[in-house]
């Protein structure tokens, strides 16, 4: 049996997963109608005090592909309950279910993806948004859960919560229903009942209109993508309970942060503002070692920043050791301080990816969204433009290695896996990673994963007793540098002394 790791966070996603947006599938092409009534906002998590998250993982078993990431909330123990309750019946419905599809050399893996969103986040009612993606043998399939949490009576409530009870679903249907049947073809508005696992995710736009998203294949053929249906405020009045109230309300608050999927002229902005003048990104202690001629070894952290990752600044700077940090987009919207910090004190900040996709099994266009997105998103934080790139998983193909190529990105692996994803005894991790080692390694590690940053201190130590220095990947190369679309998973060994 595969073993999963939970693993705690800051709060960092404040935008929908690629493939997971909010935008109808009644949108051109080319971009997001301004006036589209259900556009879903968002609170922005890094403004929610104490505010943490839980990480599933599993890339390890070779058998498939698992990131979920879900909000924990230390006053709302309620709902942390009601959302762990949510992805382990989906995590176990998957792994259950989960083949490996078809794709183009066979060895495509299933892959699960949860991301999360705030509908709402006030003194009185905080919103979940889980958007899950999932790529089985019939291919990939999009769903959504909303789940609610009433600070004012204290509970967790899933979105048919937000309605008085059963004869408010029943009108709500009945509206829904009315509303698809002008859709057009393609779309079965008989297929909406008053059964409250069809509205199982039910939010509010910033006019207080109620938004109804139903999962792939609830009411459409999965090639049309989200399906949602705006019911305006005027029509649900004696409809909402009174946490529902209290939603609507959290809803039109300013300063949320609009989401919507990828067009071909969001991508092409991207790529523009992922190189808006910026330098590329460079230690500020580059050079202080010369790795032609010392042993180097180059630590490398992935998936953060994390609930211990300002630990593992402490412990690195302490030790005079400086790292990579590779960040997926999403937490360097919430955490921009932590990668100020990162930049500031000498080790480098890399691109993970926005959300943790796959890259492998997306097309080119998204592929090279999820790339684009983050390069911006770090850039803002430090200022600088990020030169390097790891895929998750490591999986990676041609188009990605093109995509990072015309950002001018170096891909990078790695010789050295700490396997801290998957081993809870931090002295296992230490002594796997110094018997890998070796002039020009570069070691994989996570800063999510605490038996990782617990392990750091003896890593550097026993490293350190061997003659190794620590520094940021491109430094392994020296003067001869990184190329652009290369792919590199280990620096060359120092010269032999004469």
């Amino acid at each position: 049996m595969h073993r999963m790791r939970f693993v705690g966070g800051v709060a960092l996603l404040t935008v929908a997963m690629i493939g997971c947006g909010s935008t109808a599938t009644s949108l051109a092409a080319d971009g997001l109608i301004p006036s589209e009534p259900t556009l879903v906002e968002y609170a922005d998590p890094s403004r929610v005090e104490g505010l943490t998250t839980a990480t599933i993982t599993d890339g390890d078993s070779g058998e498939r592909s698992v990131h979920i990431v879900y909000p924990v909330l230390a006053d709302a123990p309620r709902l942390t309950e009601r959302l762990r309750a949510v992805v382990t019946e989906r995590l176990d419905r998957f792994t259950a279910t989960a083949t490996r599809p078809a794709g183009p050399d066979g060895s495509t893996r299933p892959e699960l993806n949860v991301d999360w969103q705030l509908p709402a986040a006030t003194e009185q009612v905080v919103g979940v948004r889980l958007g899950v993606g999932e790529l089985t043998q019939s291919g990939w399939r999009e769903s959504r859960t909303t789940v609610w949490y009433d600070r004012v009576e204290r509970r967790a409530v899933d979105s048919a919560g937000l309605l008085s009870g059963a004869p408010a679903l029943a009108s709500l249907a009945g509206l829904v229903r009315a509303e698809l049947a002008g859709r057009g073809p393609g779309v079965d508005a008989s297929a909406v009942r008053a059964d409250a696992r069809l509205f199982d995710s039910v939010g509010f736009n910033r006019h207080g209109d109620l938004v109804v998203e139903f999962d792939d294949y609830q009411v459409a053929a999965g090639s049309l993508g989200r399906v949602a249906v705006a019911v305006p405020a005027g029509r649900t009045e004696g409809l909402l309970s009174p946490t529902g109230l209290r939603a609507r309300a959290a809803a039109v608050r300013a300063g949320r942060l609009p989401v919507s999927t990828p067009t071909a002229e969001s991508i092409r902005e991207s790529i523009r503002a992922a190189a808006a003048g910026r330098p590329p990104a460079r230690s500020t202690r580059a050079g202080t070692v010369d790795c032609a001629a010392v042993k180097c070894v180059a630590l490398t952290f992935d998936d953060g920043p994390g609930p211990a990752t300002g630990e593992l600044l402490d412990a690195l700077a302490a030790r005079g050791a400086r790292a990579t940090f590779f960040v997926t987009g999403s937490n360097a919207v919430a955490r921009p301080d932590l990668l100020g910090r990162m930049s500031r004190e000498g080790h480098l900040v890399a691109n993970h990816t926005w959300s943790h996709r796959d890259l492998a099994s997306l097309p080119p266009g998204r592929a090279a969204h999820q790339l684009t997105r983050a390069q911006e998103a770090i850039g803002q934080a430090i200022g600088q433009a990020p030169t390097l790139v790891r895929p998750p998983y490591g999986s990676a193909g041609a188009g990605v290695a093109e995509a990072a190529r015309g950002l001018g990105l170096a891909v990078v692996g790695w010789d050295v896996d700490a396997m801290d994803a998957r081993d809870r005894d931090p002295r296992a991790v230490a002594r796997r990673v110094v018997a890998g080692a070796r002039p020009g390694s570069i070691v994989l590690m996570h800063d999510v994963h605490r038996p990782a940053v617990e392990a750091l201190p003896e890593i550097v130590r026993r490293l350190s007793e061997q003659g190794y220095a620590f520094v940021t990947v491109p430094e392994l190369f020296g003067s001869a540098g990184m190329r652009a679309g290369g792919t590199y998973r280990s620096g060359p060994a120092p010269a032999a002394r004469p």
